[in-house]
Parts: C-alpha cells; sequence; structure tokens
C-alpha cells in the first residue's frame, strides 16, 4: 500500500550486522547498525525534524504558514525541509561554509532558503568548530527575530530526543533480536543519545551507553580541547553542555581521530556495502574499540547517521 507522503517513510529503517567488518577486525563481539542513511533526506536527522514540527503543531507553537529557521550542518536542514514542504511551511537553513557544498545544494534543491555563515578567523573548510557554531547561531537568532520565524532549535527541542526514544532506541533493540548491551553515538545536539538511550533503557534498563567525541574536543569527557577542529561534520563543538542530555547518565566517553574516522567509514564502504559519512565512520570506530575494551564480548549499537553522498567533494573519498 502506497504512503500518504514521503513523511511515512521516515524511521523503520533497516538494521544491519557488521559482521564481515568485526571479523576483519578480529573482535570479539557483533555491531548492529541501524541505516539511517536511508531517510528520505539521507540522515537520521529527518527524524528529529518530524518529531520537532508536529510537536509544535501539537502546541500551538508554529502557526499555518509560519517560516521555520533552523541552524544546521546540513542533515537537520534537509529534514527540515522536507517537513515544511510537505507541511506547507517556508524554511531558512542556516549553515557554516565550513560543511560541504553538496548539503546547501541538496537543501536548495528540497525548497529551503539556505544562508552560509562564515567561519571563524582561521577556521579550514571541512573543520567546523564550536566558534563557527556560534557565528551560525547568532544569524540564525537575528533571522528568526527579522521574520517572526517558529525556531526549531535542535538542541533545546525535547521533539528532538523523543523521536529517538520512540523510534530509534526500540528499533535497534528489536533489529538486534533483544542481544543488544551497549550503544554509542557522536554527540552533536545530543539528542540522538539522549533519546535512543531512554528507549533502549525502558525495554532492557541494563543497556550502557557511551558518548562518542573527536579526539581533542572531548569536553563531555572533560578533558582539555586541545584540537576544536575536525573532519567529523555535525558534531564534536566542544560545546560543555548539551541540554538533550540532562537526566542521561553515560557509562563512559569514547575518542576517535578525523583519520580513523574516514578509514573505518571507507572500510564500511568496501566491506558492508555501507556508504556512510564521517560520523558513521567515527561510530563504528568506537563500537570496535569498545569491543576490544569495557564492552569485549557484546553487541554495540550504531546510528549510520548520513550518506557519504553528502562528502564527494571532501577527502572522506579522495
Amino acid at each position: 500500500m502506497a504512503l500518504k507522503s514521503v513523511l511515512d517513510a521516515i524511521g523503520n529503517t533497516p538494521a544491519v550486522w557488521l559482521d564481515r567488518l568485526t571479523e576483519a577486525a578480529d573482535v570479539q563481539g557483533r555491531i548492529v547498525a541501524k541505516l539511517d542513511y536511508l531517510n528520505p533526506g539521507f540522515s537520521k536527522k529527518d527524524r528529529a525534524a518530524l518529531g520537532i514540527l508536529r510537536a509544535a503543531q501539537a502546541e500551538g507553537a508554529l502557526s499555518p504558514g509560519q517560516t521555520v529557521v533552523e541552524l544546521t550542518s546540513g542533515n537537520m536542514g534537509t529534514g527540515l525541509a522536507i517537513v515544511c514542504g510537505v507541511l506547507g511551511y517556508p524554511f531558512v537553513a542556516v549553515m557554516s561554509r565550513g560543511n560541504s557544498l553538496e548539503r546547501a545544494r541538496m537543501m536548495e534543491a528540497l525548497g529551503a532558503e539556505v544562508v552560509l555563515v562564515d567561519q571563524a578567523p582561521g577556521a579550514r573548510v571541512g573543520e567546523v568548530s564550536g566558534a563557527d557554531l556560534a557565528l551560525v547561531e547568532e544569524a540564525a537568532q537575528q533571522i528568526t527575530r527579522a521574520r517572526g520565524a517558529f525556531r526549531a532549535d535542535q538542541f533545546h527541542h525535547p521533539g528532538n530526543a523523543r523521536s529517538h526514544e520512540e523510534g530509534t532506541g526500540p528499533e535497534l533493540w528489536q533489529g538486534s533480536e533483544g542481544t543488544l548491551t551497549a550503544f554509542v553515538d557522536f554527540a552533536g545536539s545530543g539528542g540522538t543519545f539522549a533519546g535512543t538511550m531512554r528507549g533502549l533503557q525502558a525495554l532492557a534498563p541494563g543497556i550502557r551507553g557511551y558518548i562518542l567525541e573527536p579526539e581533542g574536543a572531548a569536553v563531555l569527557a572533560g578533558e582539555e580541547v586541545t584540537q576544536p577542529a575536525h573532519p567529523i561534520q555535525g558534531g564534536g563543538y566542544a560545546m560543555a553542555e548539551l541540554a538533550a542530555l540532562a537526566g542521561v547518565t553515560p557509562s563512559g566517553y569514547v575518542t576517535v581521530s578525523g583519520r580513523v574516522a574516514r578509514d573505518t567509514a571507507r572500510t564500511l564502504a568496501r566491506r558492508e556495502g555501507i556508504f556512510g559519512g564521517f560520523s558513521a565512520g567515527a561510530n563504528v570506530a568506537a563500537a570496535l574499540e569498545l569491543l576490544r575494551g569495557p564492552e569485549r564480548g557484546g553487541v554495540i549499537g550504531v546510528v549510520i547517521c548520513d550518506s557519504g553522498l553528502k562528502y564527494l567533494s571532501t577527502d572522506l573519498w579522495g
């Protein structure tokens, strides 16, 4: 039976065992990957976009025809462009010029107005730091005020984490056939980690959760920032506090370098046929590290956050 709209295609993505990769890495345990790059906007952020706008509609916070504004690394903006287009809201995506150009082009193709913000002095294209994000946030606030817009605010709106609590968590548990022992996720807004852990622990209270950060920018783990810029787009902004993580206590923290994330994404593509982005490589690399250490012999869940197609202009595939 055909779906009523593409919004009904968001979520319920396949889960796949990465047994070829774990066997090649010679680790004890298994990894189950949620293929959220198969969402309509090619990323996990489709879930958050739909969750935030549905909640805003229900609460009366979003008026018919009102403009929606949000800062984005490209994935949230793509999700919002799709949801806003179907539901009939103009959308303005505010993004750093440090993110890959493919993302801006995709959002524009989906009907979004894209505002690109210059990076902080000394920054490099392809490496978006917390300082870059602060400039994007400032621009998003100005546009929201000027246009009387609704700010989707993925870093604070509870609809973000709730979408993963109701979707990603239970789906991962089902995909692992009830064998999951841990979950690890790269920290951006924190919504995926917090929501997924709530959803998983409602089904199996003993499941452990690990927050992943870039090497040199692990502030959530309490480390000093020595390398704020890195190629893992969509997170790792060295923000010491993430509202979404309130009330969620991680079992531990993991760091991954940009090089390891890149190499693992390439291996994931070659061995498993999964064409993910930088953060997908980082998540899988972190899961492998955990299977060599505290989660030896366990079953770890990861999310393939977005598609490698969004990085063709970067050195991920160069």
